[in-house]
């Protein structure tokens, strides 16, 4: 491959590549993930601009076209998007890189086929990869921002024999790809085999509940790293190949430690329809279920609770996502601490719709990252803090995880934010989780439920904290 690309290029891969990985190294601690996202995109710059530089590129103009309206469009969403609005945001990035390699191997068959040049083996199979890959990742991609959005259902969408439907369009395209290697002239069997690979990433997400998407969002991640690694053999482009395998490997390790963070395997996330089961919801006052009471409060008690209270543990939820409520609860952070308490947080590694998403809204609202906890390393504080305050949290912090073993979520690790002496839980109402079970946290004697939406109730227990 060396023999294509002047040596100054090549060298100036290896650096991006060292850039890269560096970079990544830092992303893993947020005291210096901000630095590691300054190196990564150094790299990225170096290695843009020695393609640029290459011979090979001829078509200049169109180049600056497309940067200058990728650029305006890129800039625009990041003005606009809300921090709220990330895992969305992130989803359409993965399809987009999906996208992008896909094309790829679409324009060089084209190249080839235009030109009247036979297709190698090796580029041949490297183009059918990139296309399923590719084209799975975009339509799921897209089809999970939807989920996301609520522009459709974010329960997870079955109907009967799905599975051996699958089933037969991977074999459609099998096939099909045989076929094209036999024949890879064939346009219409090499168009074939891409609508089928886009139909393919729209079935892959479709039974897949909200609940679920971190680990959806970071395994597309680490397809359209793969995509573009696919790409890089198609084109025979050194800088393609090590990015997309770095994305592609980091995506999967992060997948697995999604995976990990709900006590599930890859394969029941994405074939067990998981969270289809219906929820029951209750009302919002000290309401009875059976024989368990739930005792509510007012924001004025909880307000003693928390101003009272030596330490006080946060345990952010998808509920303070949605209310953005992340700079209500800075504020009430700052508002204690004035009265001596002691506030972290507690993050659990699938809190939200995308890996790191209480990070990323606790990081926008300014928190100081020393104050955000590993679920590891704030478990066994909880039996020393006075107060947990869940935010919108459910599945996360449900103790049936450890000690009812007919549980769905039986073995899941959770937030034990029922060894504080008191626990306050800010929610809508009595409804399930994800899971469709109730959450035996709320029938605590130590725990007391304040009805509301987060950013409200919240604000109220600030401004409460405030007469304290």
């Amino acid at each position: 491959m060396s023999d294509f690309l002047p040596t100054g290029i090549q060298l100036t891969y290896l650096v991006a590549a060292s850039l890269f990985i560096f970079g990544l190294k830092k992303l893993g601690s947020p005291a210096t993930a901000r630095n590691g996202n300054l190196l990564a995109a150094v790299g990225m710059l170096f290695a843009v601009v020695a393609t640029l530089l290459d011979q090979q590129v001829l078509n200049y103009q169109m180049i600056l076209v497309g940067l200058a309206i990728g650029s305006a469009i890129g800039a625009f969403a990041a003005y606009k998007v809300q921090m709220t609005q990330m895992p969305q945001m992130v989803g359409l990035l993965n399809g987009l890189g999906g996208a992008s390699s896909a094309l790829i191997a679409v324009a060089e068959f084209w190249r080839l086929v235009d030109a009247g040049q036979s297709i190698p083996l090796e580029i041949n199979i490297s183009m059918l990869l990139d296309v399923l890959i590719g084209g799975v990742t975009l339509t799921g991609s897209f089809l999970a921002f939807a989920k996301l959005q609520g522009l459709i259902s974010g329960t997870p969408i079955t109907f009967p024999l799905q599975q051996p439907f699958n089933f037969l369009l991977l074999s459609a395209y099998i096939a099909g790809s045989a076929y094209f290697i036999l024949n890879p002239e064939s346009i219409p069997v090499f168009l074939g085999v891409v609508g089928v690979s886009l139909f393919l990433g729209v079935m892959f997400v479709l039974p897949i509940g909200g609940g679920d998407m971190p680990v959806v969002i970071s395994l597309l991640n680490s397809l359209s790293g793969i995509a573009a690694a696919a790409a890089g053999f198609v084109v025979m482009n050194n800088m393609l190949i090590i990015a997309g395998a770095l994305v592609g490997a980091s995506g999967i390790i992060l997948t697995e430690i999604m995976c990990k963070g709900m006590n599930r395997t890859i394969f029941s996330v994405l074939f067990s329809a998981f969270g289809s089961v219906s929820t029951t919801s209750g009302g919002a006052g000290g309401a009875t279920t059976g024989d368990q009471t739930v005792r509510s409060i007012d924001p004025e008690e909880g307000a003693m609770m928390l101003g009272y209270a030596r330490s006080v543990v946060v345990v952010p939820g998808y509920g303070m996502a949605v209310a953005q409520a992340q700079h209500s609860v800075r504020e009430l952070s700052d508002q204690l601490e004035r009265l001596g308490v002691d506030v972290k947080y507690a993050i659990h590694p699938v809190a939200g719709r995308m890996p790191g998403h209480m990070n990323v809204l606790l990081a926008e609202a300014n928190v100081d990252y020393t104050q955000l906890y590993d679920m590891e390393d704030i478990n066994p504080q909880f039996d020393q803090a006075d107060v947990a305050l869940v935010i919108g949290a459910n599945d996360v912090v449900n103790p049936a995880a450890r000690s009812d073993k007919n549980s769905p979520i039986y073995g899941m690790p959770v937030l034990e934010v029922d060894k504080a002496k008191q626990t306050i839980v800010i929610k809508r109402s009595m409804s399930a989780g994800f899971a469709g079970i109730q959450n035996e946290l709320f029938y605590k004697d130590k725990t007391t439920m304040l009805f509301g939406s987060a950013k409200d109730m919240v604000a109220k227990l600030v401004s409460e904290v405030k007469q304290l």
